[in-house]
């Protein structure tokens, strides 16, 4: 019977342990480094074998992953002195899983050739899912490499991602954290979207559980708002499953990212504001799907309505109203985006459909945003998305309740329109950068 190989890991968070875990249970060795002790415990009760070092992490190890929050956490990591890169035997595999700007990964291949370790066959390929696929091995994973290093290490990468959830980003090292980036497009302003929904209908009157039950299987839904919407309902947010500040990490890549190509994101920007608004009330550590507590200190569950059943009615649909057009426009920013730094837009509808930057909205437009950008997809006129929102913003207006995407996604639509009937021949261009 043929062994196993041994993988090095470095980074056993959320994400990061469930991936460890998930190949122990697949019965390959794992040897597994983290700066938090009770975690190597944790890991070590898993079956893993803990290492205190990074080096002795590396060492002998001809696969190792790595599963840090940041790229500044990633560059500690490889290249310190008696770090990553110093103990990997030759013609490793190394593969980068964090989500780090696109530049960040291209680095990381010039400095390994720089040190003289072109030897090692280095991917770039940020994954989505949660703690949970993690674990089961069933991530969505956005891979970029040359070809000869995939070849080595694609194996490695379907035992983490789920059967078709594997997506090899033509492009080479940066096409994998640039498709991570444009997914992260959707996750960001529809993670806010979530609480800013749940927000305005508060302050409308109307119960959490009646919002939930109207928006999901609708066209108001995301994966974000079904996934969020049941911490918001029961208040789990301390310390909840996705802290503020991962997404609010991810959202600094999107906005860095679209300065350094003086490319537009209107929504994102204006979601990473709120998010810093979050983090200067100490939320950063607490889940992303209490943001609603920017609105409401009242929980969403706690209100009674005494509105009469058309009433109610009829402010529901003003939140479903909202949270469609955040999203029809998310899907605009996040596949002009895409189509701005040359990622194939086909594969990011393939893989953002069934992940969490899914939606409705997403789903029904984003073949056909597709289609235009492609110049072959006549136009689709959506001035009824306009007009449900301006409602809804108005009705926000007269109870002075923030709709901080609603008002920025208004604008956009507005400017798509200019004056006139707006289509989303109009909407994208307003994303088109020459």
């Amino acid at each position: 019977m043929t062994s196993k190989p041994t993988i090095g890991f470095a980074g056993l968070g959320a994400m990061g342990f469930g991936m460890a875990t998930h190949l122990l249970s697949q019965n390959y060795p794992v040897t597994g480094f983290d700066v938090y002790q009770p975690t190597l415990d944790k890991f070590q009760s898993a079956g893993g074998v803990p290492a205190t070092t990074l080096a002795a992490s590396a060492k002998d190890k001809a696969y190792y992953i790595v599963m840090v929050a940041t790229a500044q956490q990633a560059q500690s990591a490889l290249f310190d002195t008696d770090a990553i890169v110093d103990n990997l035997p030759q013609n490793a595999v190394l593969i980068l899983c964090s989500t780090v700007p696109s530049a960040y990964a291209k680095s990381v291949q010039k400095e390994l050739s720089a040190r003289g370790r072109d030897d090692i066959a280095f991917i770039d390929a940020p994954v989505s899912g949660g703690a949970i696929r993690a674990a089961d091995g069933t991530l969505s994973i956005m891979a970029g490499a040359s070809d000869s290093a995939m070849e080595k290490g694609k194996w490695l990468l379907e035992e983490l991602s789920a059967p078709s959830k594997l997506f090899i980003v033509q492009g080479g090292v940066g096409a994998g954290s640039n498709m991570k980036m444009a997914h992260q497009v959707l996750a960001a302003i529809q993670i806010l979207s979530t609480s800013e929904a749940y927000g305005f209908a508060a302050r409308l009157g109307l119960n959490g559980q009646e919002v939930r039950d109207k928006v999901v299987g609708g066209k108001g839904w995301s994966w974000m708002f079904e996934n969020r919407s049941l911490r918001t309902l029961t208040q789990d947010y301390f310390p909840g499953a996705s802290a503020v500040g991962i997404i609010m990490k991810d959202t600094g890549i999107i906005t860095s990212t679209s300065r350094l190509l003086s490319y537009p994101t209107p929504l994102v920007t204006a979601a990473e504001q709120v998010y810093f608004s979050a983090a200067d009330r100490g939320y950063t550590p607490n889940d992303d799907a209490g943001l609603v507590r920017l609105w409401t200190e009242t929980p969403v569950t706690d209100i009674q309505s005494t509105l009469s059943d058309q009433e109610k009615s009829d402010r529901l649909d003003l939140v479903v109203q909202l949270l469609t057009a955040i999203h029809l426009v998310s899907a605009a920013e996040s596949i002009a985006f895409a189509d701005h730094v040359g990622l194939p837009l086909q594969q990011l509808y393939e893989l953002a459909s069934e992940a969490a930057g899914g939606s409705a909205m997403f789903k029904e437009f984003g073949p056909r945003m597709i289609e235009v950008l492609e110049g072959r997809g006549e136009d689709v006129k959506i001035g009824s998305h306009l007009d449900g929102l301006k409602s809804a913003v108005e009705e926000a207006q007269k109870i002075k309740c923030p709709l901080f995407l609603g008002g920025a996604a208004l604008n956009v639509l507005l400017a798509a329109g200019k004056g006139g009937e707006v289509g989303l021949k109009g909407l994208l261009g307003l994303y088109t950068v020459s």
